[in-house]
């Protein structure tokens, strides 16, 4: 039997084993005591491992929802206030990690537990006794597939559709084993789009979906990036529109476009993204027929010899952040909302250097963005830090740091 210790960044819970070795478990919570688990991973320092039977049960253990809680949300188990207080607790912890040390941030919320996801990817599971297609996910640390008739995660339309396609599969006797995966997505109205992937053959392009976001109208690909809890992602962009102070903005990593164009659609707003893809939605975003465009270098069929968008006092970029430093300015507000991998060493150095009067730092990686901060902490200070809980009953954290200089 082992004791759990705490919950940590990532979230599994910590014990220590009986030889000194560390053993990461899902489905355990502090406090409480692991009598079997399943050992899914063995490494020469730790061990993962998925906890089977539990006694002395945390007061602040529940009862999943789902069958498939442990393979889409493993905080299923936590009750909500508790989640909630944990998130930011793990946000202290990550910075502690990077020598910053910081007040316990406000955690906003809609208070929405479940049917927020607006897009979901399912696999297919093939049921031998009753010979017919299952939707399913995977099981956590596997490859197997488990089948499902519920999940609480996504909004019911798009679990409404996905029993749909399936139940047509099954209709004319179609096979699992074709099909790679499900992807499907909808819009704040209802509306889904998406289909199905079939094994060695390119992914198909789905009708684009729109949506309002902070007022504004939005198209984008159910196959690209796009923000997965529009309502919670909105009271974001309430809070990083209370620090645009500067007449020019640059957006980088600015994907289809949501952050810049909610909040600085009225200055002198430059938004750069790498993302062809991406970019493609970012200039319909932006553009109309009285867009200019500038051709700069090659780039493929997307959009060829067309590599910046110029619409009135709007401009976009298709290029790496860290590839248009030339376009940072002292008197500026920077909006970064990087990948998990977090801000290149390059663009870091570049704020250093020029000193842009704000930064606005969204991540979905909390340890990368403390990693980054440590570095700006030279030339600034943090003014605020929110965390915003877009996935409950995950452990994911997406968490707002506002730089102004010292």
């Amino acid at each position: 039997m082992i004791q759990i210790e705490k919950i940590i960044p990532g979230g599994q819970a910590l014990a220590t084993l009986p030889d000194g070795k560390k053993i990461f478990l899902w489905g355990a919570l502090p406090g409480e005591v692991v009598k079997d688990y399943t050992v899914t991973k063995t490494k020469s320092h730790f061990v993962e491992a998925i906890a089977q039977t539990i006694e002395n049960s945390s007061p602040h253990r529940v009862q999943p929802k789902d069958a498939c809680w442990l393979s889409t949300s493993p905080w299923q188990i936590l009750d909500y206030q508790y989640e909630l207080s944990l998130k930011q607790s793990l946000v202290v912890e990550i910075f502690r990690e990077h020598q910053i040390n910081i007040p316990l941030p406000e955690i906003i919320t809609d208070n929405k537990e479940y049917f927020y996801r607006n897009k979901m990817e399912y696999s297919l599971y093939w049921d031998k006794e009753e010979a017919i297609i299952k939707l399913s996910f995977h099981q956590r640390g596997t490859h197997r597939k488990i089948p499902i008739d519920h999940s609480s995660l996504e909004r019911p339309e798009i679990f409404q559709k996905a029993t749909d396609i399936v139940n047509q599969l099954n209709s004319t006797h179609e096979e699992a084993r074709k099909y790679q995966s499900l992807l499907l997505r909808c819009n704040q109205n209802g509306e889904v789009s998406g289909g199905l992937y079939e094994n060695r053959q390119p992914h198909p392009i789905f009708p684009n979906l729109r949506d309002l976001v902070a007022g504004y109208g939005y198209s984008y690909s159910p196959n690209g990036f796009f923000q997965i809890n529009l309502p919670v992602y909105e009271l974001a962009l309430h809070e990083i529109a209370e620090h645009i102070a500067t007449d020019e903005v640059l957006d980088l990593y600015a994907g289809v476009g949501t952050i810049g164009l909610s909040v600085a659609r009225d200055t002198n707003l430059t938004l750069v993204e790498v993302d062809k893809n991406a970019f493609r939605e970012l200039a319909n975003n932006i553009t109309t027929r009285n867009a200019t465009i500038e051709p700069i270098k090659e780039m493929d069929s997307l959009y060829p010899s067309q590599t910046t968008i110029r619409h009135g006092n709007l401009t976009a970029i298709l290029d790496k952040s860290e590839n248009v430093t030339e376009y940072l300015k002292p008197n500026q507000t920077i909006i970064l909302d990087p990948p998990r991998s977090g801000c290149d060493s390059k663009l870091i150095n570049k704020l250093l250097e020029t000193c842009p009067a704000t930064v606005i730092y969204l991540s979905c990686n909390p340890a990368t963005q403390a990693r980054d901060v440590k570095q700006l902490l030279t030339k600034y200070r943090i003014k605020t830090i929110k965390t915003y809980n877009f996935f409950p009953h995950t452990p994911h954290i997406e968490n707002l740091t506002v730089l102004s200089l010292k």
